[in-house]
């Protein structure tokens, strides 16, 4: 498939699960959280392969990945309430025990994915280059927020 066809779906995908976030919400916390997740695995996914040489940079895929990212930063942290740490989730007790430190955290995300909202324009980074220095802090959030606030496999 065609890259752009490719980015195309990845944020037909994502744009789908965020906007049945609302809905499963307040059923299901953690549904709702795991689902924001999975498209932001997605995004890091479809990111990482460009920025490693495995997919073909374009600028939409760039935009997509960056959009949806940013779309999970700004929703995400609202999906913890008390008593949604028991049961099927791979989010860690710190994140009730140290609020103050996953809100940070979760700050951190934000300008991240702001910053490379913004530095990608309208059109997505105009290279694998610029790509590289908007999404690589992005990148990097998610690693430090996972080493506390995610359960170790």
């Amino acid at each position: 498939m065609h890259i752009f066809r490719k980015a195309a779906v990845l944020g037909l995908i994502a744009g789908l699960g965020l906007s049945g976030a609302a809905a499963l919400a307040a059923d299901d916390p953690i549904a709702t959280r795991q689902a924001i997740m999975s498209s932001v695995g997605a995004a890091a996914g479809l990111g990482g392969g460009m920025m490693k040489g495995e997919i073909a940079y374009s600028p939409a895929a760039g935009k997509a990945a960056i959009a949806t990212a940013h779309a999970a930063a700004l929703s995400f942290g609202d999906f913890f309430p008390a008593g949604s740490d028991q049961g099927d989730t791979g989010a860690a007790a710190p994140i009730w025990e140290d609020a103050d430190g996953f809100a940070a955290e979760l700050a951190k995300f934000q300008a991240a994915t702001a910053s490379a909202a913004q530095a990608s324009g309208r059109s997505g980074p105009a290279d694998i280059d610029a790509f590289k220095a908007a999404f690589g802090p992005v990148l990097g959030t998610c690693k430090s927020c996972h080493e506390t606030y995610r359960k170790k496999n």
